[in-house]
């Protein structure tokens, strides 16, 4: 599990909620056998599939596009 700081918390948190992020809609497979298709995914499930990147940054994959969050909270595409 990647160890995410207080603010890259609150921006995942931010993100998660400006729409509902669907299981068919990740691309990594852990914990899909649990939703259909049409099964939203909840914040911890959405939080768990946050990847380590480099220099601190996580990587989460959300509408379509991969958003990288620097351990400031800071977040781009």
């Amino acid at each position: 599990m990647t160890v995410l700081t207080r603010l890259q918390r609150e921006a995942l948190n931010r993100v998660y909620h400006r729409t509902t992020v669907w299981a068919k809609d990740i691309f990594h497979t852990t914990c899909d056998s649990a939703h259909g298709v049409g099964d939203p995914l909840t914040y911890r499930e959405f939080r768990k599939r946050a990847s380590s990147g480099s220099g601190g940054c996580i990587m989460v994959h959300w509408a379509g596009m991969w958003l990288g969050i620097e351990p400031d909270g800071y977040t781009h595409s």
